[in-house]
C-alpha cells in the first residue's frame, strides 16, 4: 500500500503536467472549433479552397523538407562519422548552433542570402543585371526550414552510424559487395530506425514552424499563418481552433506512424 502511494506521488506531477498542457488545451480547442455551427468549421477546411490549399502546401513542404534533410544528412552524417580531419570538432559544434536561433532569426538569415538587397540579388545583380529573389516564395521558405532540420538529422545519424558494427561491413567487401550493396544492405537497414525518428520530428518541426513562416511566408498560404490569420485578423476563432486541431492531428499520425515503424525496424534488425 505504501508503495502504491509513493508511486503515485512520483508520478503525479507528470499528470498534472500532462493534464494543464495538453489534455486541457486540446478540450478547450474542441470546445471552441464547435461553438459556432457545430463541425461546419471542419467541413470549411475540406470544402474552402484558402483552407484546403493550406494545408495540402503545408504538408507538401514539410514533406520535402523531410526528405531533402534526410539524403543530405545521411550523406553528411556518416562523412562525419567515419573520417577524421582538422577542424571536425568545430563543425560538428556548429552544427547545433541552428538549433539555438528562433524562427523569426532564421526567416533573417534567408532574406540577408535571398532578399532584395541579400547576397544573392547582389551577385546577379552584377552577373546578369537583374535581382534573383525568393526569399518571400516557397523556395526561400524551403530553404529556412532546411536550415534548422538538417542539423537534427546530421546529429541523429552520426550517433547511429557511432554504434554500427563494422564488422558487418568488412564481411560484405569479404563477400565481394560494392559500397552501393554494402550501403543498401548493412548501413541503411541500421541507420532506419534513427531516420524514421528524425524524420518525423522534422516533419512535425516544419509542419508547426511559425516564426520562420511569419517572417517570410508574407505571399505564401501555409497552416501557422492561416491560423495566425484566423485568429488574430479575422477574429475566426473556430476556425482557429479548427486548424490547430486538424494540424495537430496530421503531426500525430506521423509521430505515431514513425514510432511504430522504427519499433519493427529494431525489431528486425535486432
Amino acid at each position: 500500500m505504501k508503495n502504491n502511494r509513493i508511486s503515485f506521488l512520483l508520478i503525479l506531477p507528470a499528470i498534472v503536467i500532462s493534464c494543464a498542457f495538453f489534455l486541457l488545451p486540446v478540450v478547450q480547442l474542441i470546445t471552441v472549433s464547435l461553438v459556432d455551427g457545430g463541425a461546419a468549421s471542419y467541413l470549411q477546411i475540406l470544402t474552402r479552397p484558402i483552407y484546403l490549399k493550406s494545408l495540402i502546401s503545408t504538408v507538401g513542404l514539410s514533406v520535402l523538407v523531410t526528405l531533402v534533410s534526410l539524403a543530405i544528412a545521411t550523406i553528411s552524417g556518416l562523412f562525419l562519422t567515419r573520417y577524421e580531419f582538422r577542424g571536425k570538432q568545430l563543425l560538428v559544434a556548429m552544427l547545433s548552433f541552428p538549433l539555438a536561433f528562433p524562427g523569426v532569426v532564421i526567416g533573417f538569415f534567408v532574406i540577408m542570402l535571398a532578399g532584395r538587397q541579400g547576397l544573392f540579388a547582389q551577385l546577379s545583380l552584377q552577373l546578369t543585371g537583374e535581382r534573383w529573389m525568393f526569399a518571400y516564395t516557397m523556395a526561400g521558405l524551403f530553404l529556412g526550414y532546411l536550415y534548422f532540420s538538417i542539423p537534427r538529422v546530421v546529429l541523429t545519424v552520426m550517433g547511429t552510424a557511432e554504434k554500427l558494427d563494422l564488422n558487418l561491413i568488412e564481411a560484405g567487401r569479404s563477400l565481394g559487395a560494392n559500397r552501393w550493396q554494402i550501403f543498401k544492405d548493412v548501413t541503411l537497414p541500421a541507420l532506419t530506425p534513427g531516420l524514421i525518428s528524425s524524420g518525423s520530428i522534422c516533419f512535425a518541426t516544419s509542419m508547426g514552424a511559425f516564426g520562420t513562416a511569419f517572417t517570410l511566408a508574407t505571399n505564401i498560404n501555409v497552416l501557422p499563418m492561416t491560423i495566425y490569420t484566423e485568429f488574430t485578423l479575422n477574429a475566426n476563432f473556430a476556425m482557429a481552433a479548427a486548424l490547430s486541431l486538424i494540424l495537430g492531428l496530421v503531426t500525430w499520425i506521423c509521430l505515431a506512424l514513425a514510432k511504430r515503424h522504427s519499433n519493427a525496424s529494431v525489431a528486425m534488425g535486432g
